[in-house]
């Protein structure tokens, strides 16, 4: 049986972590351009990896709201597929699955 409470809380930590990690790059982006070409082209190289950041903190807030919704359906820890439970192991690692790990391994059906 999945202990929901404990991942709950899991994944509310993970939440703020991530909206304190998109406020620093949001900050950083925002920081006004160097005058000197050369930090410039820098700090145009920094932006791109920070921006790449950003879009993965979104992508896992996004899969981390979508687990707190089904703990609130009562459908957290049941595999998307297969429809048995994931065992408590793989939601510790990854809070957000919705699959078991045989259906998650299993890949695109060949069909």
């Amino acid at each position: 049986m999945v202990d929901t409470d404990r991942h709950k809380k899991q994944i509310k930590a993970q939440l703020q972590e991530l909206h304190k990690r998109l406020d620093r790059v949001e900050e950083t982006l925002d920081e006004p351009a160097d005058r000197d070409l050369a930090d410039q082209a820098i700090e145009l190289e920094d932006d791109e990896v920070l921006e790449g950041i950003g879009r993965a903190s979104v992508r896992d807030v996004r899969l981390l709201e979508a687990a707190l919704e089904r703990i609130e359906n009562d459908t957290y820890g049941i595999c998307n597929t297969c429809g048995t439970e994931i065992t408590t192991a793989r939601l510790d690692a990854i809070p957000y699955a919705m699959l078991c790990r045989d259906c998650a391994g299993a890949g695109p059906s060949k069909s």
